[in-house]
């Protein structure tokens, strides 16, 4: 939203906004007033190619795992991921890891246990249907990579009910 207030704000026409990703038409974009107003809101405009594939790699798996329908999460992420930026896998996972010190599976797993934790304090499904609706192969896997992640069992995590859960984007 308050990109959203910039754009219009600063008279440009939003054709279409969504998570790390702004489209403006507009001939009389200023870049530099863009780039100042954005660092002002804590956002900052990528202009480099690589670090543009980065965001849309993390903006895709957020999508995935936080936002996307049950059949998205049993597709391949790496074909989801190369079906949506069309460059090669491999060349996705080398550009992430350098920059990003983390793979893109690791990436995948930190959001995964993000939505657990998520699940888990709405209290509305139990582990066996967060471990489904997640694409877990058991509610034992789920445990043990969360476990693994927090230091904390998905039930000792419930009982304390920590809510000072990281921001997607911090991941």
């Amino acid at each position: 939203m308050a990109v959203k207030d910039l754009i219009k704000k600063l008279n440009y026409t939003l054709v279409d906004i969504k998570l790390g990703e702004a489209i403006v038409k507009t001939d009389n974009l200023d870049f530099n007033l863009f780039r100042s107003e954005l660092k002002t809101l804590g956002f900052e405009l990528l202009e480099d190619k690589k670090l543009q594939v980065i965001d849309k790699i993390k903006t895709l798996i957020i999508d995935y795992i936080h936002y996307s329908e049950d059949q998205l999460k049993k597709r391949n992420l790496s074909d989801y991921l190369v079906e949506n930026i069309g460059k090669d896998y491999n060349y996705l996972s080398s550009l992430f890891s350098g920059f990003e010190n983390i793979t893109i599976e690791k990436y995948l797993i930190k959001q995964k246990i993000e939505k657990v934790k998520e699940l888990i304090v709405y209290d509305e499904l139990n582990l066996n249907e967060i471990a489904l609706k997640l694409n877990y192969s058991s509610s034992a896997h789920l445990s043990s990579q969360f476990k693994n992640e927090t230091g904390l069992t998905p039930s000792k995590f419930k009982k304390i009910q920590n809510k000072n859960r990281k921001s997607l984007t911090d991941i």
